[in-house]
């Protein structure tokens, strides 16, 4: 395992277990921008970075019972707390590295990444690969509950010109890994960057 993927993993196996506790408000974020996918019943998507799976029921509800709904996490705690939350039962836990998926090419109508982006260690390469799951005009949204901004102050630092979701970086970066993105959102409550598979 490379160094940036044990770095993500302690990150996140000593957040785990109280992962949910700490943002027990941000159901209706994940199920909004879920929405924002326009998924159909029998889809077949992604949560890429599951983490505890908060996005599982929603994905779940929006494809139906004939869909096909995938959780990957690089973190066995994460998806030991997603299992313990119940949320296995929206989708298929699998421990993964979304940078190297064992899924077939064009398999996969949709991906879902909350708080993904920013925990690639090369994105451009690492978007490449989310594309190559997905088949032509399927979609990528890429999440956080919180506009950049927000999450900024809360971590004590201040947005740089070179963070890559700003939106002349990450258009950019997503018409290189085979994306195009067709809307972008940074508003306090949310950040919602939303792309198509390219043909």
């Amino acid at each position: 395992m490379s160094d940036d993927h044990t770095h993500v993993q302690e990150f996140f196996t000593s957040r785990a277990a109280d992962w949910d506790s700490r943002f027990p408000d941000d159901g209706p974020a994940y199920a909004a921008a879920v929405d924002s996918l326009g998924l159909r019943a029998g889809d077949r998507v992604l949560d890429a970075g599951c983490g505890t799976g908060r996005a599982l029921p929603s994905l779940r509800a929006a494809v139906g019972p004939s869909g096909m709904v995938i959780g990957a996490d690089l973190t066995p705690a994460m998806l030991q707390a997603a299992v313990r939350a119940g949320r296995s039962r929206a989708g298929q836990l699998l421990l993964t590295d979304v940078t190297a998926l064992p899924l077939r090419q064009e398999s996969l109508d949709a991906v879902f990444g909350a708080g993904l982006v920013s925990h690639l260690p090369r994105p451009a390469e690492n978007l490449r690969e989310l594309a190559r799951v997905v088949r032509p005009g399927g979609t990528l949204a890429l999440f956080h509950p919180i506009g950049r901004a927000a999450l900024a102050a809360r971590q004590g630092r201040r947005i740089t010109p070179d963070d890559l979701r700003a939106e002349p970086n990450l258009g950019p970066l997503l018409a290189a890994s085979g994306w195009r993105m067709t809307s972008y959102a940074d508003e306090d409550a949310r950040f919602l960057a939303l792309a198509t598979r390219a043909g």
